[in-house]
C-alpha cells in the first residue's frame, strides 16, 4: 500500500508562517524598524518568531521597550534574559523621561497614558520607520479594526477611517519623511493559539504568567497587587490568595485572576472556557470608557 506523505499545515504552523512571512517583509522593505518588547507572553512570541525567521543570524534590529517604573521585577528580568540570550540590542524608553520634558504628568494620568509621549518621542530620536507592535485582534475592538501594516503620521496619530486595503496579504508599506508603520504580525492570533505555541516552543516566561500566592485587594472588581505604587483607599484590604496574570502592564493598573493553573496545558484549559478577553477582565486602563483603547491608539498608542 502506497502512504502519501501530508504536507498540510496545521493552524499553528499557519500562523507561525504567516508571523514570519511579515517579519521578513519589514526587513526588506523598511529601512529602520524595531521590535517593541515588554516582557509579556505576546511579545515573547514576537522575538521567537523573528529569531526563527532570520536563524541562523541575528535579529537584524533592536528591540524596544516604554517603561513606565511600574513594571513588573519579573517581566523585566525575563525580557533582559531573551536580549541577552540572542544578542541583541535593546532601547528603554522610560516614562521617567518626565524630569526632561518629553512627557507632563499632572499627576492625575497613568503612567500607562504617559508611553504614548515617550513612545512618540523614542521613534523620532532614534529614526524608527516601523515598529513590531503585539496586538492581536481578539484582544479589543480597536484592534480588531486595525491592518497589519499601521499607518501613522508625521505626529504619531493613527486614523482609523484611512486605512490601507490588505487584499491577498499584501502590503503597502510607503511612508513620507517623519511618518512610520506599526507592524503587528500577530494580528490573527488568539489568546489560546498564543498559549498553544508557547507549549510548543517550550520557551522562558515571566513567573507571574503562572499560579501563585500574593497579597491582593479588590478594586474596580479586579484584583490588583498591594505595592507602594496602589495605595489603599477607603474600604480595600489585602488578602492572600492563589492567583496569576493574564497579561502584564502597569502594575498599578493590571489586575490577576485567580487561579491554580501552574503549567501551560492547565492555562490552555482554563483559556479556552474563558468569555472575557484578558485586556477585558485586568487591566484597568482599558475600563475607562468604551473607546478608552481606539482614544489612546489615535494618539499614537500601540
Amino acid at each position: 500500500m502506497t502512504v502519501h506523505a501530508d504536507y498540510r499545515l496545521s493552524q499553528l504552523d499557519e500562523l507561525e508562517a504567516e508571523s514570519i512571512h511579515i517579519f521578513r517583509e519589514v526587513a526588506a522593505e523598511f529601512e529602520k524598524p524595531v521590535l517593541m518588547f515588554s516582557g509579556g507572553k505576546d511579545s515573547i512570541v514576537m522575538m521567537r518568531l523573528a529569531e526563527k525567521a532570520f536563524f541562523p543570524a541575528k535579529i537584524p534590529f533592536p528591540v524596544l521597550q516604554v517603561d513606565t517604573g511600574l513594571d513588573f521585577p519579573e517581566v523585566l528580568e525575563c525580557r533582559d534574559h531573551w536580549v541577552n540570550r540572542l544578542g541583541v540590542r535593546l532601547v528603554v524608553a522610560s516614562v521617567e523621561a518626565i524630569a526632561k520634558g518629553v512627557v507632563v504628568d499632572d499627576g492625575k494620568t497613568s503612567r500607562n497614558r504617559l508611553q504614548i509621549g515617550t513612545l512618540l518621542h523614542t521613534i523620532e530620536e532614534e529614526g524608527f520607520t516601523a515598529a513590531f507592535g503585539g496586538g492581536r485582534r481578539d484582544e479589543e475592538k480597536a484592534r480588531a479594526k486595525e491592518r497589519v501594516y499601521s499607518h501613522r503620521d508625521e505626529f504619531g496619530q493613527w486614523d482609523p477611517k484611512n486605512q490601507r486595503p490588505e487584499l491577498w496579504s499584501l502590503y503597502n508599506g510607503r511612508i513620507h519623511a517623519g511618518e512610520h508603520m506599526r507592524i503587528f504580525p500577530l494580528s490573527n492570533w488568539t489568546e489560546l493559539d498564543i498559549w498553544h505555541y508557547l507549549n510548543q516552543e517550550q520557551v522562558e516566561l515571566p513567573s507571574i504568567y503562572f499560579a501563585h500566592q500574593r497579597r491582593v485587594f479588590l478594586r474596580d472588581k479586579m484584583l490588583l497587587s498591594e505595592s507602594a505604587f496602589n495605595p489603599l483607599r477607603p474600604g480595600e484590604t489585602v488578602i492572600e490568595k492563589t492567583v496569576r496574570f493574564r497579561t502584564v502592564g502597569d502594575l498599578s493598573l493590571t489586575g490577576c485572576v485567580e487561579s491554580t493553573a501552574s503549567t501551560i496545558p492547565e492555562i490552555v484549559d482554563e483559556i479556552a472556557v474563558a468569555r472575557v478577553t484578558e485586556r477585558g477582565e485586568t487591566r484597568g486602563d482599558d475600563k475607562f470608557s468604551e473607546a478608552a483603547m481606539e482614544d489612546r491608539k489615535r494618539e499614537g498608542y500601540f
